[in-house]
């Protein structure tokens, strides 16, 4: 009877050692079966997780397509009664095309917000970061405070504060509040810590670089990936706020997209025909978040290496 060989690290055969409590030694390349199991079962959790996630959607797509007596009925998810064609042409026509200013105004807030507020936090981040200043720590913790309030807390402050400057009913009423986040700012000085390293500024400085010019030209472009996240963070906070808006807001031509479909929402419980134009809206209304987090989820990658010094 032959003796079976193995090869050792090496690549020099040899003889195949028993074990110690008499069983045949496991070959290379085969695999315990409770690995196959385990993969099996976090795939299966994963896929279960996707569907419960995408179904939503999945409903909003094809509710999207019927009509109200359709949706009413629970036909969602038959062939039958395709007329996503006349819902679209209803929710041009309905009251003067009202919806699509709707949809400006979000992109208003959302994008001008959104920008402004990822400039503010990533300065303050970076100021909090590469600056020592009396009281910085304090300060900063009086900022993450600022990240347990809830923002419906803040509503009637701001309502307030909106009356006694009279930009209640206005665009800015809407957009200075969101101008400021506190998490964003301790987002910033994370990213600012890991991004941009000290002795690239201080090379700008003996260069003659002025401190604006430093964060302008080599701090802001290192420390892109978080604006990119902040940026991301803020548009869909504000694309989906509803409480300021209908706080601060009584003209129907200032409406964002989220209050304007409420509206219409609450007159479908009298009139179902409401029904198709604001399922057919709110598939609209997640286009902008989609476009969005496709578009820029690239800088998250482009800046992995930016705070690499030679």
């Amino acid at each position: 009877m032959t003796t079976p060989l193995i090869v050792d690290p090496a690549g020099r055969p040899g003889p195949a050692a028993g074990r110690a409590d008499g069983r045949p030694p496991v070959t290379a390349g085969r695999r315990p079966r409770s690995r196959w199991l385990s993969r099996t079962a976090v795939n299966g959790l994963l896929a279960i997780a996707a569907a419960y996630t995408l179904f939503p959607l999945v409903w909003l797509v094809t509710a999207a397509t019927k009509n109200a007596g359709n949706i009413l009925g629970g036909n969602v998810f038959s062939f039958a009664g395709f007329d996503f064609g006349h819902n679209l042409s209803t929710l041009a026509t309905y009251q003067g095309g009202i919806y699509f200013r709707w949809y400006g105004n979000s992109l208003l807030y959302a994008g001008l917000g959104a920008l402004g507020c990822s400039l503010v936090s990533v300065a303050a981040g970076y100021a909090f970061d590469k600056y020592d200043f009396r009281g910085k720590e304090k300060l900063f913790a009086v900022v993450l405070l600022g990240v347990l309030l809830p923002s419906t807390a803040l509503s009637l402050p701001l309502y307030l504060l909106a009356v006694s400057t009279h930009t209640v009913n206005t665009y800015w009423s809407v957009l200075i509040p969101v101008l400021v986040n506190p998490f964003g700012v301790y987002l910033s000085r994370i990213f600012s810590a890991g991004y941009i390293p000290n002795e690239a500024l201080e090379a700008a400085r003996i260069d003659g670089a002025g401190e604006m010019r430093v964060f302008w030209s080599i701090g802001l472009r290192m420390v892109m990936p978080g604006f990119v996240t902040v940026f991301l963070f803020q548009f869909t906070a504000i694309w989906n706020n509803f409480f300021l808006p209908l706080v601060m807001l009584s003209d129907k031509n200032l409406y964002p997209l989220s209050l304007g479909l409420y509206n219409w929402h609450s007159v479908a419980n009298a009139s179902p025909d409401f029904y198709p134009m604001v399922v057919s809206g709110s598939l609209l209304a997640v286009l902008p978040l989609i476009v969005a987090f496709v578009t820029l989820q690239r800088h998250w990658k482009a800046g992995l290496t930016a705070g690499g010094v030679k």
